[in-house]
């Protein structure tokens, strides 16, 4: 248990202080709810006295008004304190996770599932935000309110105290056992909740095969299965802690009627006053209120612990941006010496060497699952090479800071993802700062102003998410006026223009022609107009380069390239001949 606290306020990090202040007023709290006792035996002592005076009354009121009040402001104190410190908390850990996941390699959203690091991000720290907040303080008030009552007895008798401090202490071992099931459980608890996320995820994105299949039953399965697990685990949690929550319950009562039995046994051996014992047969049934209001909640100090440790776990993850620095190379030569890269056991780049100078176009082409994707995404550090290296003006990528790096390179997916904002936010998204008047400027350049202006709301229309509320070929010169208002001298193309209809594809053409003029081009294509006037061509196949050469060079070799040209060159003379 002591664990489980200590876990959870280094989680709590710059908000630490905040959660001590709240649990200081706590006690303060406690100690001016003991006072009641004082004001209680006042009167207990005067009825058997028969001594009720008025002053004797204005005493009681008196001690009993200024507890009421103290508990009154210190319990908004402590709540103030306490609900700031958790809202906070939880604040603080979504934006780092949210900063972290911009400098992981991107291997490690490929080993994570979606529905975990969504699950995490959304309803773990949403638990932590709402139940860590009400268990970490019942919990731990709990214990401090029956523990303080408790040794406050020690005034009155001593006995009665340990009596009180023993049930105490036996409710913490009950406890000690409670966590221990709980801890068993909680994980697999967690984990059904991940698949269930998964699974949601899935039956959303899948949406369109399964309507287009008529697998709508079938497709329910994964789901249901997901909501059962993730019911039957609750279960099972609620099931195990029963038997332990019951015992705590009743060692509680029992410490409570022993102690209550003791003070008469004294009171008749002449040990105490009578007034002393009908306070503490008053005591008996208000010493472990909130220990015993706090019970269920002991049980879910290890679902904090558990989640706690997933949020942990991301913020662990490995991150590609620890040792560099901010660079200003000379040139933007781009050379890549002997690097190799494997996806786990399978090797997608096998001893690669090229250099790509400045201000020169580089093509590369090859068969699907020949790594092209894999090198460019090395050359802008989604990953890291795993021997060999990747220079950029003769300085290690690596050595790097991230946002110094990326500052040179843009670049131009196949499958453009635009965010749910508007179409301006979205153009700006890599310089925020820029002004209306670039933002339509590099628009203009895109070819895409006259299609943005005719959206109702124009440059302020909301998009869908991902781009779902426009067509492929405006998404990607959404993306292309996204990259020329970075303005940065090397851009990669992957595959810019392979989804795109006839219709957006000059569009398209002059778009990109306009972003890459006079700069370092890097292009994945499978057109071949896209890459006959590059300066050189790079072919591709498994992992290492099998030809490098102008247009002109590889036509006149045996090969891929050649293979390829003429493959497209019989495709487009291909003509339907009517019957």
């Amino acid at each position: 248990m002591i664990q489980s606290f200590r876990k959870f306020f280094q989680f709590t990090g710059s908000q630490k202080k905040v959660w001590y202040q709240g649990i200081l007023f706590e006690v303060i709290r406690c100690i001016l709810e003991a006072m009641q006792f004082i004001a209680l035996l006042v009167v207990i002592d005067g009825i058997v006295r028969d001594d009720i005076t008025g002053k004797t009354a204005l005493i009681s009121f008196g001690i009993m008004l200024g507890s009421v009040i103290g508990t009154s402001v210190f319990w908004n104190l402590a709540h103030e304190r306490e609900g700031e410190g958790s809202y906070r908390t939880c604040e603080e850990k979504r934006i780092a996770i949210g900063n972290r996941m911009k400098y992981m390699p991107m291997g490690y959203f490929n080993s994570r599932s979606l529905g975990k690091l969504t699950s995490v991000a959304t309803t773990t720290m949403s638990d932590l935000e709402s139940m860590a907040f009400v268990v970490i303080v019942r919990t731990l008030v709990g214990i401090v309110h029956a523990t303080i009552f408790s040794l406050s007895m020690m005034f009155f008798d001593w006995r009665i105290s340990l009596v009180f401090l023993a049930g105490v202490a036996v409710f913490v071992i009950i406890n000690t056992l409670l966590l221990s099931c709980s801890r068993r459980l909680s994980p697999k608890r967690l984990e059904a909740q991940t698949q269930f996320m998964d699974a949601v995820l899935e039956y959303i994105q899948g949406m369109g095969v399964v309507r287009s299949f008529h697998l709508s039953k079938q497709s329910d399965t994964r789901l249901e299965q997901a909501i059962t697990d993730t019911q039957r685990k609750n279960l099972l949690l609620e099931k195990n802690k029963i038997p332990y929550i019951t015992a705590e319950q009743v060692v509680l009562r029992i410490a409570g009627a022993v102690a209550a039995f003791l003070s008469v046994a004294l009171f008749f051996r002449g040990a105490i006053d009578l007034s002393i014992c009908l306070m503490i047969l008053i005591a008996a049934f208000m010493v472990y209120s909130q220990l015993e209001s706090a019970g269920e909640m002991f049980f879910m100090l290890s679902m904090i612990d558990a989640s706690i440790e997933r949020v942990e776990d991301i913020h662990r993850s490995p991150v590609i941006d620890i040792e560099g620095r901010k660079q200003s190379p000379e040139n933007l030569d781009i050379t890549l010496r002997d690097v190799s890269f494997s996806y786990e056991e399978r090797k997608v780049i096998n001893h690669v060497n090229l250099n790509i100078p400045e201000g020169t176009t580089t093509a590369i082409v090859g068969p699907s699952g020949s790594g092209k994707t894999t090198l460019v995404n090395l050359i802008a550090r989604f990953w890291d090479v795993d021997s060999g290296s990747v220079q950029i003006g003769g300085i290690d990528v690596r050595e790097y800071k991230l946002d110094s790096l990326m500052k040179h390179i843009s670049m131009v997916f196949q499958n453009v993802y635009l965010f749910q904002d508007t179409i301006e936010n979205n153009i700006k998204f890599g310089v925020p700062e820029a002004s209306h008047e670039e933002v339509v400027k590099a628009a203009k350049a895109a070819r895409c102003h006259e299609f943005i202006m005719a959206l109702p709301d124009g440059y302020d229309t909301v998009i869908g998410e991902g781009g779902a509320s426009i067509s492929g070929g405006e998404k990607q010169r959404i993306s292309i006026a996204r990259a020329m208002l970075k303005d940065a001298p090397i851009i990669i193309l992957d595959e810019a223009t392979a989804n795109v209809d006839p219709e957006n594809e000059a569009e398209l053409q002059k778009a990109i022609e306009a972003l890459t003029k006079g700069k370092t081009i890097i292009m994945i294509a499978h057109r071949l107009k896209t890459v006959r006037n590059a300066s050189q061509i790079v072919v591709l196949d498994k992992g290492e380069i099998v030809q490098q050469g102008t247009h002109k060079e590889l036509m006149k070799q045996q090969g891929i390239y050649r293979d390829f040209v003429e493959m497209r060159e019989r495709a487009a003379g291909w003509k339907v001949r009517r019957a």
